[in-house]
């Protein structure tokens, strides 16, 4: 997919430090701007009904999603999954901000693994990713539901990293995410950088039972204006 840096540089204006994601020329994720993943993971959550719950983020990034998942009490495990294992090792490794807190965590356990491919459960992934496909969601389980699914790896829907990736946004992906890696009532959410999509609604609606996306607004002090995101938040 290109070429994955991550770099640390001095805010001028705040003398803090910035953390950085590119994959190629894109950037991935900034520690500048974290409301929209925080986002994620907490109107995920508000959704998901119960206590003792089981929760897998998709992308790892900087950590900020599965940080703010493991801010919720109700939470008794997370499984972070990222294809790929650099991500990981900066974590393991301390050099970005909330590695230490992620990795120390016991309810945490950071896996590699192609999501989209495990979110398949086996719908027509080829190569390596087969492996990913046969065991779900879970390593270590194959075949468990969890009781949330907050995925920000891609821009947004439309915008995929990968052409791979397309297929989860499609109503047959969505379905098979559904019935088979939720409990029922559980919940999948979804950042996105783009502003909400019909179309994408659309596909939500044939597979879950309720979905609503909300517009996260923030400050972006680079443009000196209020910046957005979506969350889309889906039930079974």
């Amino acid at each position: 997919m290109g070429d994955l840096s991550l770099r640390r540089r001095r805010d001028p204006a705040t003398g803090s430090d910035v953390y950085e994601v590119k994959l190629g020329d894109e950037f991935l994720m900034s520690s500048m701007f974290t409301a929209g993943e925080i986002a994620l993971a907490r109107l995920g959550l508000e959704a998901a009904p119960g206590t003792e719950l089981d929760v897998v983020v998709g992308g790892l990034g900087l950590g900020y999603t599965a940080g703010a998942v493991l801010d919720d009490p109700r939470v008794r495990s997370l499984t972070v999954l990222d294809a790929l294992g650099e991500v990981i090792d900066w974590h393991q490794r301390g050099l970005v901000p909330l590695g230490p807190r992620l990795t120390d965590d016991p309810r945490c356990r950071l896996a590699q693994g192609d999501f989209f491919a495990r979110a398949a459960a086996g719908g027509g992934a080829d190569g390596d990713a087969d492996a990913d496909a046969a065991q779900g969601l879970d390593p270590e389980a194959p075949g468990r539901r969890f009781h949330a699914v907050l995925v920000d790896i891609d821009h947004s829907p439309e915008h995929v990293l990968h052409p791979s990736h397309a297929a989860l946004y499609r109503p047959d992906g969505l379905r098979v995410l559904a019935e088979q890696h939720l409990h029922p009532g559980g919940v999948f959410a979804l950042w996105s950088n783009d502003p909400p999509s019909d179309a994408f609604s659309a596909a939500l609606a044939t597979a879950f039972r309720e979905s609503r996306a909300h517009v996260v607004t923030f400050d972006n002090p680079l443009q000196e204006s209020v910046a957005t995101n979506t969350v889309y938040v889906a039930r079974t």
